[in-house]
């Protein structure tokens, strides 16, 4: 089994405007948070060898996120150094039109660790699909965030999609729930 770390849409400007402005300090605190875990388990996945992979985002024109834009960029925390891999994307789903399997494939890749941006979208649509392909899935549970909604606070958003996603499974491939301070990559 090799095991990797898949880092999602860790972009500057990933949660900009996704809160009130009185919720948006707090939003921009916990990605904050989420980035430096993420950090940590980046530099573990180094010292163990395993692959790395960042998924990044491109946003049309007009987009906080769009191509080519300093919001569009990866965080500093957790660039990519030289054999770690990025994919870029289009659309909530990693592997949808894009050359994650294949760049998984060719490190035999059978068990991904996910963390990122935003639970809802981009984090839950890449761990279910990635189910229904065969990967094991380590979800992050403190190593994805996401902003406000008109209903729910990013908090509630992200224990519900932890509480939802763990023992999700597709055949043999299953979706476990763990804290960043739990995970190796032995």
């Amino acid at each position: 089994m090799t095991k990797a770390l898949l880092i999602i849409d860790v972009q500057n400007a990933i949660l900009s405007g996704k809160a009130s402005p009185e919720r948006q300090p707090d939003i921009d605190a916990a990605l904050d948070e989420t980035v430096a875990r993420l950090a940590v388990l980046q530099e573990k996945a180094r010292q163990a060898g395993a692959p790395i992979v960042l998924v990044q985002h491109d946003g049309d024109s007009g987009h906080r996120l769009a191509t080519g834009t300093p919001g569009w960029a990866l965080r500093d925390e957790i660039a990519p150094r030289q054999a770690e891999v990025v994919v870029r994307k289009k659309s909530a789903d990693s592997f949808f039109e894009t050359d994650l399997a294949e760049r998984l494939g060719d490190r035999s890749v059978t068990h991904l660790v996910v963390g990122g941006c935003m639970s809802q979208f981009c984090v839950d649509t890449t761990v279910r699909r990635a189910v229904s392909l065969g990967y094991d899935v380590t979800l992050i549970a403190d190593g994805h965030t996401t902003g406000d909604t008109a209903t729910f606070t990013f908090s509630e958003i992200i224990a519900h999609h932890n509480e939802t996603l763990d023992g999700f499974d597709a055949g043999k491939a299953t979706v476990e729930i763990r804290l960043a301070a739990e995970i190796d990559f032995s």
